[in-house]
C-alpha cells in the first residue's frame, strides 16, 4: 500500500510540473505581446487567470470553494495578503481575485526554467537577504498601485515549517496599505498544505477552501501606527486558522 501511495505522489507531483509547462508554453505568444505594454496588464491578468491558474487547480484534481464576506471591485487597489503554505497558493490567489494585483515574490522563482522567464517579468522578485533588494521591491511595488494595480503579498515573508500555523509578519504590506490609504484584503487558504505541500512525496486532491474576510481599513493610519495595524491582523488571522 505504501508503494502504491508513493507511486502516485511521483506520477501526480511530475503532472503538475508538467501541466505548468505545457500551459505556460501554449501560452507564451499571447503573453508575450500582452507583455510588451504597461496598459495591457489587465488583459494579460485575465489571461493568466483563467486559462493558467483555473486549468492547472483543476487539472490537479482540486475543487476550489471560496467564501467572500466581501467582494472586491475592479475598479479599486488593495493590498491583498494571505497565509502562505504551497505552491497552489498562487494559483488559487489567482482563481479568488477578478481584480488585476501584482504578486511580490521571492527572486528564486525566476530562476524555473520557463515559468520563471514570465515571472520576472510580470511579478516584483524580492532576495530576501538583501536589505536593497527590499527597498527596490518597496518602490516597484508603489510603480504598479501609481497605475492603479493592486499588490498581493504573503506577510510572513516566506514559507513558514509545516508545523509553524502563522509565522510572524513583516511590514512591506502594511507600510503599502498606510501609505496609499488602502483597504488589506486578509485571507485564508485553509487547505494548500494539506493538499499540495513543499514535500514531494504528500497532498491529496480535494476540495481547497479559502475564505476572503471583511476588508481592514488603513484610513487615517500612519506609519507610526504601523506595528498595531500588523498585529492586530496577525492575531485576527492566528484566530481563523486554530478555530
Amino acid at each position: 500500500m505504501k508503494l502504491i501511495k508513493y507511486l502516485f505522489w511521483a506520477i501526480w507531483r511530475s503532472w503538475f510540473y508538467t501541466l505548468v509547462f505545457i500551459l505556460t508554453v501554449t501560452l507564451a505568444p499571447v503573453l508575450l505581446v500582452l507583455m510588451l505594454r504597461a496598459p495591457w496588464y489587465g488583459a494579460l491578468y485575465f489571461v493568466g487567470r483563467h486559462f493558467w491558474a483555473t486549468p492547472i487547480l483543476y487539472g490537479m484534481g482540486f475543487l476550489p470553494r471560496i467564501k467572500k464576506h466581501q467582494r472586491l471591485e475592479t475598479s479599486k487597489s488593495y493590498v491583498l495578503i494571505a497565509n502562505h503554505t504551497s505552491m497552489m497558493d498562487i494559483m488559487l490567489m489567482f482563481y479568488i481575485s477578478k481584480t488585476p494585483f501584482v504578486f511580490v515574490g521571492k527572486k528564486e522563482l525566476g530562476d524555473l526554467p520557463i515559468f520563471g522567464y514570465f515571472y520576472k517579468r510580470v511579478a516584483i522578485l524580492v532576495d530576501r537577504n538583501s536589505p536593497e533588494s527590499r527597498k527596490a521591491v518597496y518602490a516597484s511595488a508603489k510603480e504598479r498601485m501609481d497605475r492603479g494595480l493592486s499588490i498581493c503579498i504573503f506577510p510572513e515573508g516566506g514559507v513558514p515549517d509545516e508545523k509553524v500555523v502563522l509565522a510572524p509578519f513583516k511590514d512591506g504590506a502594511f507600510r503599502l496599505a498606510i501609505d496609499y490609504q488602502i483597504p488589506l484584503v486578509p485571507m485564508i487558504f485553509y487547505d494548500c498544505k494539506k493538499r499540495f505541500p513543499f514535500r514531494f512525496f504528500s497532498g491529496k486532491m480535494g476540495i481547497m477552501r479559502a475564505e476572503v474576510f471583511p476588508f481592514i481599513s488603513t484610513e487615517g493610519y500612519t506609519q507610526e501606527q504601523r506595528s498595531e495595524l500588523k498585529e492586530k491582523t496577525y492575531r485576527f488571522m492566528l484566530e481563523k486558522l486554530t478555530r
